[in-house]
């Protein structure tokens, strides 16, 4: 059947599953809104492109789907390029559709100076996807965003870039499709390194286990539980396999391994299993914990496995399927009660200090603990309060909290939200500072008009909180970290969007937060409050180089 560029492709995103997509109009790719108006397909429509990236993202991470942005050419692609490659550094699969100039005004190797114009719109792309493509005829659009959609969630997942010539759009053309319906097949593990994977696990008098967020996009927590009552071994999570156990887990330790009793069972570990993780720098204070003396990997990709500690086996895989393997054979091992007893009492420790250390920070924790809906998602931005919150906020279950720290992008959190809103799963709650929200908050527009269930706390502290503790501390001048805020209440109210203010993180914050998250509309809760940064913030690492 004939049909326009846009109609082929809104078909094939609604094949592909698609339920919401998120974007904002151009003069080039009005046609993919008008195709969308006749489909089943949620379109929220946003105020800055780089949203589009963000909701996208949080969209990917609340539900493990594919997350959609729809942009414009030029300027509206190139806005995307924070959010992408966040969604890069995080693995988050979302699928960026983006259109370009006219293919009958382009000529190869000269910029004219049509509309929009980039020399090489794909290139922008290029270092911050795991693919950047151009569609060479209309007929193309269908297989080539099969073919992204595909290798947005393969493993290891991430962004994908398909860019559509405007004049595409519009031509009507018979449907064709990807031929490639094959999967790509992850190898076979080999026998010998299960055996002695599994060998190391059952002699070592000290396991652990390390999880990240290759083992949430597994949906490996289960497996992970039961590998772990059976060795009796503790389970660290990295800032991006927050909930992977929940943190009534009798091997769940406490958040975060910054913390040096937290940090002492990996110093303590003589085998670490280490399941869906890289081990990056933020995690590891820059790879300052030691080599464990064994080590093995569980993951997708044995570069990504060996790139920072070297494994003594590496076991390819998904890491549901490879940890259910290793299951077999293992028996139950002494210790477990024991276990237990220690890791409740390194996390009474840990969340003695932080009481005595910074009590605002502790109300605003308990707080949250208390006040929050079953299944609510947390969303933090980088801000002070975030940092916490990404530290020692107890997350309940997988994707339900979401954490800018593969890249460290500020402005995350209140766009990534919304995205995570629209998935319809209930109240998301955004943390983000008075800097960082600014980034987005022509958005609340887009909050107000499709009314996402979002609760966002703005931490106001009068500027860059990090920025100025890092001043602080070196002895320096406050330069450039000290900022003019708005009216936040009174931004969030012209909205239409109902908002209050508070001081500090006590009685008046608990009730009001209690009112706003069990509220059927969007709000503003804005906090007068500095914070002290906690100890999962580099200035703050325990561990130091000789």
């Amino acid at each position: 059947m004939m049909k326009t560029g846009a109609e082929h492709l809104v078909d094939v995103l609604t094949e592909l599953g698609a339920e919401v997509v998120f974007g904002l109009p151009g003069v080039h790719n009005l046609p993919i809104w008008e195709a969308l108006a006749g489909s089943g397909i949620r379109l929220v429509g946003v105020r800055h492109e780089q949203t589009a990236g963000y909701a996208a993202d949080g969209y990917a991470r609340a539900t493990g789907k594919l997350g959609v942005a729809i942009v414009t050419t030029g300027p509206g692609a190139a806005n995307t390029i924070a959010a992408v490659g966040e969604a890069m550094a995080s693995a988050s699969p979302v699928l960026v559709l983006a259109t370009d100039i006219p293919s009958t005004l382009r000529r190869p190797g000269v910029v004219r100076g049509v509309l929009h114009e980039t020399g090489d719109q794909a290139a922008l792309f290029a270092p911050v996807t795991k693919a950047a493509t151009t569609v060479e005829a209309a007929e193309d659009i269908v297989p080539a965003v099969q073919r992204a959609a595909r290798l947005a969630r393969r493993p290891q997942s991430g962004p994908v870039y398909v860019g559509i010539p405007t004049d595409f759009l519009r031509e009507k053309t018979a449907r064709r499709s990807d031929d490639e319906s094959r999967t790509e097949r992850i190898p076979a593990l080999h026998l010998k390194d299960l055996d002695h994977a599994r060998r190391l696990l059952t002699t070592a008098r000290r396991p652990l286990i390390w999880a990240g967020g290759g083992a949430v996009r597994a949906e490996a927590g289960g497996v992970i539980g039961e590998l772990a009552t059976l060795l009796a071994a503790p389970v660290i999570t990295t800032f991006a396999g927050r909930g992977l156990l929940p943190p009534t887990h009798p091997c769940a330790a406490p958040n975060p391994v910054h913390a040096p009793e937290v940090g002492a069972l990996w110093d303590e570990a003589d085998v670490v299993l280490g399941i869906g993780t890289d081990f990056d720098g933020l995690m590891t204070q820059n790879w300052l914990m030691p080599q464990p003396p064994k080590l093995i990997a569980i993951n997708v990709d044995a570069e990504d496995a060996a790139k920072n500690y070297p494994p003594d086996v590496t076991l390819v895989g998904d890491a549901r399927e490879v940890v259910d393997r290793l299951l077999a054979g293992i028996g139950p091992r002494e210790g477990l009660a024991e276990l237990t007893t220690r890791l409740r009492g390194i996390e009474n420790t840990v969340r003695r200090r932080m009481r005595a250390e910074e009590p605002q920070a502790a109300d605003f924790l308990g707080t949250l603990e208390e006040t929050l809906p079953e299944g609510a998602v947390v969303v933090a931005d980088m801000c002070v309060a975030g940092y916490w919150a990404g530290g020692y906020h107890r997350v309940s279950a997988p994707r339900r909290f979401a954490y800018p720290m593969g890249w460290g992008t500020l402005g995350f959190g209140f766009p990534a939200a919304l995205g995570a809103a629209a998935a319809g799963h209930g109240r998301v709650v955004c943390v983000s500072g008075d800097g960082g929200f600014l980034y987005g908050c022509g958005d609340l527009a887009t909050l107000a008009q499709e009314s996402l269930p979002v609760t966002v706390i703005i931490v106001d502290d009068g500027g860059y909180g990090m920025l100025r503790f890092d001043q602080d501390r070196a002895g320096l001048p406050q330069r450039g970290v000290n900022l003019h805020t708005p009216n936040f209440v009174g931004l969030a109210r012209s909205f239409g969007i109902n908002a209050d203010q508070v001081k500090g993180f006590g009685r008046a914050f608990r009730r009001l937060l209690g009112e706003f998250v069990r509220a059927d509309e969007p709000n503003v809760l804005v906090v007068r409050a500095s914070l002290t940064p906690p100890l999962n913030t580099s200035p703050r690492w325990y561990r130091v180089s000789s």
